[in-house]
């Protein structure tokens, strides 16, 4: 009895304890099993006795994302390095808890955990404050953990949420690069043997941008992200359980891993609701994202882009020595009638994918190469030349002579990670670290002897987009974590510029595209248009313009992998992997893939390309050149739109699918016995729609059908900003003309010719 009443006074002075610290803070603490706070267009819900997130609803629809599960995770997971061991701790660990409502006049909670079981633990604690943004359907979530001296803070998986509840007609939605959509996420998450996968991506470069997206298509969508303007390192992940449950965490990392023990997120991990698909969530990024400082401080928004790049209405994408690059771009410049400009690959000394640094000198020869360029010159065309950014080949002789390993990027493990990308020669590639001065001033001065000795426009930075994190203790960057690979990126472009001012800037322009890297980057590759060309034809993925929604005015983004012919082959691989004839042309079954990459290019808002031109297929593959043309002229008259303009929704179009043959290959892929084909459906006409800086909307229209097609247009004048006395103009390849029409604009009525295309601008008076 006496034991009872003794435990009984200890917890009523532990409840008096608490109250007088959250009194101290001005907090309330709340005891009940589910605690809630409500801004009216968000609740979020979490459990009174561990903090477990229970809920985050929607009240306007009641729909609740998370909870369906009955082994619901904590809200926080710490990795805790020691001197000798790693330890992983959870919540439920914790000896002591509790959530109160915060006094500052938010809409928000305090979460706080004591008692972790580590040495010393008594003076370990995690504390958890979410905050609701007033008049938005948002929430913000920061955590700050301590453990005791000697014990250091590793990766933090914060927050954690279990049981997205199932609804009908599942997506997923990421910002890979250029952004991709998969339909019923639920099913690759189970994994082959139904025990559960997990689908992980790191920011920055493995993601462009840092939101993602689950939703039930057009209607209840749960919206993940985070605000760090500081571009630190992350990761975003989904991840499968038996029964098909699906859970979501964010893993951060400290400024160098296990380096202190304290440790409080620089910025806010989001969760939100909304109701749409992948372009309302884009939006929803968007009203964040115009304010930060890459997208204020980008080339494009700053002015800085040479004339030549905006003006650019063609690139060409073709390899090898100056006869087989620059007089064809010459013939197509004169058959087009608008600038083209050429993007060139394996100029260089070495051989593609195992030679690099090894560029110079050309491979064939500096004098020739620099009066082919002279020549280009006078023919009014300009060029940028292929350099990787961060590969060094582990074959070359200059990386022992250079003593290239010290500077190259190490893993945990403290080695370097060679990466094998030529299947013919399987010589590796490794990964310098751009926070290693050396590296920056190794390619920074291969790239001043291109531009102001050998006269090209611009470089090519390959595999730019993309962020290597480094564990090298003697490079003098934090390990693991921080921001050391995108000051280093930073401090290079700087550097190419400071050493290459001519009369022109020199343009560096990038693989893939990125928010991190807009201001340092003149423009970016999207590739993904073409991402049949060169992905699994199993894959269940579709392309989706999701970074173009969000940041279209702020970068030039430009090309595809679109080609009418066979891969080349690189005369300095082996011989005997090379194919009878390189550069072949493909059967014309694979004409509609061609004409899809071109009007996804078109209507999505970037600059034409065309891979592999020769000049035979002026004549021998004359309608699809001639369906590029015509939408590379119709782009040259709108682009207020198409190279300025704001991302739209698109309007439905109403039109039929087709199945169609699909090749896939690539320069690895150069024989014919190596070419594989597959089937998929697909729109046969596609939109896009822009708003221009005067408030303009223009809706850009293309058809792949071999016939007419008929258009049922829906457009939204509320949504567009459209206002009553409105004037629609028609803009073909051939001019621009107003158009008659009712007054009535759901639907809109008209007809493409066979493989047409158009632009229908809704204009104010």
């Amino acid at each position: 009895m006496k034991l009872i009443e003794l435990i009984r006074g200890w917890m009523l002075v532990f409840l008096v304890a608490g109250l007088l610290a959250a009194g101290a803070r001005g907090d309330k603490a709340i005891q009940s099993n589910v605690v809630s706070v409500e801004n009216g267009l968000l609740r979020v819900s979490v459990d009174g006795r561990d903090g477990r997130l229970l809920a985050l609803t929607d009240p306007a629809t009641g729909h609740n994302h998370f909870g369906d599960a009955e082994n619901v995770v904590g809200l926080w997971q710490l990795e805790v390095i020691g001197q000798t061991d790693r330890i992983y701790l959870k919540p439920e660990q914790a000896t002591a808890f509790q959530v109160e409502e915060l006094s500052s006049g938010d809409k928000g909670l305090r979460l706080t955990w004591e008692g972790l079981p580590i040495p010393g633990g008594k003076d370990s604690s995690v504390e958890v404050v979410v905050r609701l943004d007033e008049g938005e359907s948002i929430s913000r979530w920061k955590i700050t953990v301590d453990v005791p001296v000697g014990q250091n803070v590793g990766r933090v998986y914060f927050p954690r949420a279990s049981g997205l509840r199932r609804q009908q007609n599942e997506r997923l939605a990421v910002p890979t690069w250029m952004g991709q959509e998969l339909a019923n996420p639920r099913k690759q998450l189970a994994g082959s043997t139904g025990k559960g996968g997990r689908l992980g991506w790191q920011y920055p470069g493995g993601v462009s941008m840092q939101c993602m997206a689950w939703y039930q298509n057009a209607g209840n969508g749960l919206y993940a992200a985070c605000d760090d303007t500081g571009v630190r390192r992350k990761i975003f992940a989904f991840w499968g359980t038996p029964g098909d449950k699906v859970h979501y965490e964010m893993v951060h990392f400290p400024e160098s891993e296990g380096a202190g023990n304290r440790y409080q997120l620089p910025y806010s991990a989001v969760l939100g609701t909304f109701q749409g698909d992948w372009i309302t969530a884009a939006e929803l990024y968007r009203k964040w994202a115009v304010h930060q400082p890459w997208t204020k401080q980008s080339r494009m928004s700053r002015g800085l882009v040479p004339d030549w790049v905006l003006d650019t209405g063609l690139w060409v994408w073709n390899r090898g020595r100056s006869p087989g690059v620059l007089p064809p771009a010459a013939l197509l410049q004169e058959q087009l009638g608008l600038p083209v400009s050429v993007f060139w690959h394996w100029w260089h000394g070495c051989p593609y994918d195992t030679g690099f640094p090894e560029y110079l000198p050309p491979r064939e020869g500096t004098e020739p190469f620099r009066a082919a360029v002279a020549q280009a010159h006078q023919d009014d065309l300009h060029m940028i030349v292929y350099m990787n950014q961060r590969g060094w080949g582990l074959s070359t002789k200059s990386w022992e002579a250079e003593g290239a390993e010290r500077y190259a990027v190490k893993a945990e493990d403290g080695k370097i990670r060679p990466e094998v990308y030529n299947i013919f020669t399987r010589e590796a590639l490794v990964s310098m670290c751009l926070a290693t001065p050396f590296w920056r001033n190794k390619y920074a001065g291969l790239a001043e002897e291109a531009v102001n000795d050998l006269g090209v426009d611009g470089i090519y930075m390959d595999q730019a987009c993309l962020h290597k994190p480094c564990y090298d203790p003697n490079h003098g960057h934090p390990l693991g974590g921080g921001d050391s690979w995108m000051e280093g990126f930073r401090a290079l472009s700087k550097d190419i510029r400071d050493r290459c001012q001519g009369d022109v800037p020199v343009v560096l322009a990038g693989e893939g595209v990125g928010e991190a890297w807009l201001p340092y980057l003149d423009l970016m590759l999207a590739l993904q248009v073409s991402r049949e060309r060169y992905s699994s034809p199993t894959t269940r993925w579709e392309v989706i313009p999701f970074f173009h929604a969000v940041y279209h005015p702020s970068a030039v983004i430009y090309g595809n992998y679109s080609s009418l012919v066979m891969p080349p082959y690189d005369d300095l691989w082996p011989k005997e992997f090379a194919p009878a004839e390189p550069l072949a042309l493909l059967d014309r079954k694979f004409s509609r893939q061609f004409y899809l990459e071109q009007a996804r290019t078109f209507v999505w808002g970037q600059q034409p390309a065309l891979s592999n031109f020769r000049p035979l297929l002026l004549e021998e593959r004359k309608e699809e050149m001639e369906y590029l043309m015509q939408l590379v002229r119709l782009r040259n008259q709108a682009k207020k739109y198409l190279l300025h303009g704001e991302f739209l929704r698109p309007p439905k179009l109403n039109v039929p699918e087709v199945t169609s043959e699909f090749s896939r290959l690539s320069i690895y892929a150069g024989q014919k016995d190596r070419l594989t084909t597959s089937q998929r459906s697909h729109p046969l006409a596609l939109a896009g729609a822009w708003r221009a800086a005067d408030g303009n909307v223009a809706i850009a229209l293309a058809s792949v059908a071999d016939e007419p097609l008929s258009l049922s247009l829906e457009i939204d004048r509320e949504y567009y900003g459209l206002p009553k006395a409105l004037e629609i103009y028609g803009i073909s390849s051939t001019g621009r003309k107003k158009l008659e029409w009712s007054g009535s604009l759901s639907p809109l009525e008209m007809e493409l010719t066979p493989r047409g295309a158009c632009i229908l601008e809704f204009c104010r008076p």
